[in-house]
């Protein structure tokens, strides 16, 4: 065993932390100082954005938009990107008349029903070169045969039809402008007033003539209400007689007369 020193092995000596690769710092600096910049730049622009809107100019601009959107949408200029398409006035009455009555309505297709009250109301139909016949006739023709509705597209070439009818001296866009200016900025007209109908069975609750029992003594013969005297019951103390006709007329009398002087 004394040669037993020489059988110990020695353990590995281990790179030192404090020992670094000059190629690798240099790598490692140089990345860090590229995301180190990269951080300050996407910063900035964090920082540098668009200043917000006062709230009164909010409440438009969401307006806005949604009626953009929802007329013929948005017209895509590229990936992601979506630019609002203003709305004309021509295009706002058609989107006013297709929701009118159709809480589901989108404002981008119009029911037959509809294309006749806007033709009605703005004054398309004269009653004499268009007619409400040529009215539907001309949304049968332009609306595909599979659908019930037209969309915006066809209520124009529906328009067109129209106008080379009713403006015959004109040529056909000129005939289409007049026909566009008399629907420009309208709305529908709601006119009318809901009635109420008669019905036997409220009529019979409130004719007072039918009454019977204690509810006919609480009215007289012209159906007034009698107040208290239809209520309660009232006791006599005037002193005549129940259905004495001449009630009342000895007071008058007396009345009338002059009185005896008084003895002293």
């Amino acid at each position: 065993m004394g040669a037993s020193g020489s059988c110990i092995r020695k353990p590995k000596e281990l790179p030192s932390s404090d020992s670094t690769d000059p190629a690798k710092d240099r790598s490692f600096g140089t990345t860090g100082r590229t995301n180190m910049e990269e951080f300050k730049v996407q910063t900035a622009k964090h920082n540098n954005h668009a200043p917000m809107r006062p709230p009164s100019e909010q409440p438009k601009d969401r307006a806005t938009k949604r009626l953009s959107s929802e007329s013929n949408g948005m017209s895509e200029g590229g990936a992601g990107a979506a630019t609002p398409v203003e709305l004309t006035a021509l295009e706002e009455s058609f989107r006013r008349f297709a929701i009118h009555g159709d809480t589901r309505a989108t404002g981008k297709e119009m029911h037959g029903k509809n294309w006749s009250k806007l033709c009605k109301d703005c004054g398309v139909i004269d009653g004499k070169t268009i007619t409400l016949t040529d009215v539907d006739i001309v949304f049968t023709k332009v609306k595909n045969k599979s659908c019930r509705t037209i969309t915006y597209d066809q209520f124009k070439e529906a328009l067109g039809e129209l106008a080379r009818k009713r403006f015959k001296d004109k040529p056909a866009e000129e005939a289409s402008e007049e026909v566009f200016k008399l629907i420009e900025g309208k709305s529908p007209v709601i006119s009318g007033v809901t009635r109420a109908v008669a019905s036997p069975t409220v009529s019979r609750l409130t004719d007072t003539t039918k009454f019977t029992g204690s509810h006919k003594e609480r009215f007289d013969e012209t159906g007034r209400g009698k107040g208290k005297a239809g209520r309660v019951e009232m006791v006599d103390t005037s002193g005549y007689v129940s259905g004495y006709k001449h009630a009342g007329s000895y007071e008058k009398k007396v009345q009338g007369k002059p009185h005896p002087p008084k003895p002293l």
